[in-house]
């Protein structure tokens, strides 16, 4: 006998990232299992990814892909049943230690105190049970995930004093380690390029063993795929993830990973998302 799914209409959750697409490989799952039983969520993100790939040079230029990237995460919401969207509006900061961190409308170069306001003032609004952002690795490294991760977490401890936040929850999305690693050494058996490589893949992802909560979106698994396909200019269909066997993407891409940070050292009763 199939055990009937809670329903979630009572809940409301904000998710937090940087860039159109961030939302799509680590929660793309959870987000569409909890829009089809009902939650309130809201997205935000941080930049518009100014200075991301162009897959396909019909689909954007560097003056248009910022447009084009908005665009892209409104239709993959779209998919998942997202409709409440917030742009920051800031500049990519692109990877540390290029010459987008310093462009003086980057996230990197921004006023914590503005971000972090508006941040609040989106939480004060919104009053979500749940806020959901990057790990504090940036899954691998990227400056603007870091920030988003900083500035949503101060944006939490301040709107938590909300008399409508009381007993809400803050996680972090996770990349487990390991499953950077075993990525990297399919990519490696198969004679295909890591995009890690440049990086010590013992350091790439989150570190297994800070992973509090584990969901199964296997039942969701096509729309989060479909989803991230609506990233075109980011996605290369030549690309090593790409290339990787698709019953192994599949299997990976079913179960997404998280870090309950506040309340601290809380139960596992106390963990919401686990209880989903």
């Amino acid at each position: 006998m199939t055990t009937p799914l809670k329903d979630l209409t009572h809940l409301r959750l904000l998710f937090s990232f940087a860039h159109p697409d961030d939302e799509g490989f680590g929660s793309g799952g959870t987000l569409a299992m909890l829009v089809a039983r009902g939650a309130q969520v809201t997205l935000v993100c941080g930049t518009n990814g100014d200075v991301g790939e162009i897959s396909d040079p019909s689909l954007a230029t560097p003056e248009t892909l910022a447009q084009v990237r908005q665009q892209e995460l409104i239709d993959a919401m779209a998919v998942t049943g997202v409709t409440d969207i917030r742009f920051l509006n800031y500049r990519d900061s692109g990877m540390e230690g290029t010459e987008d961190n310093e462009h003086p409308n980057s996230l990197h170069q921004a006023d914590p105190r503005v971000v972090v306001s508006a941040l609040v003032e989106i939480m004060k609004e919104t009053r979500p049970n749940v806020v959901v952002t990057h790990d504090p690795s940036g899954g691998y490294g990227h400056p603007d995930h870091k920030a988003m991760c900083i500035h949503t977490s101060d944006a939490y401890a301040l709107a938590a004093n909300d008399p409508e936040m009381i007993g809400s929850y803050l996680y972090f999305v996770c990349f487990p380690r390991s499953n950077f690693q075993r990525m990297w050494r399919k990519m490696v058996e198969m004679d295909i390029s890591p995009p890690f490589a440049s990086q010590d893949i013992d350091k790439v992802g989150t570190p297994d063993d800070e992973v509090t909560t584990v969901l199964d979106i296997s039942e969701y698994v096509d729309t989060k795929i479909d989803s991230l396909n609506c990233h075109r200019t980011q996605i290369n269909p030549d690309g090593p993830f790409a290339l990787l066997p698709q019953e192994m993407m599949r299997e990976i891409m079913g179960t997404e990973y998280y870090t309950l940070v506040s309340p601290k050292d809380a139960p596992a009763e106390a963990d919401l998302l686990g209880g989903l």
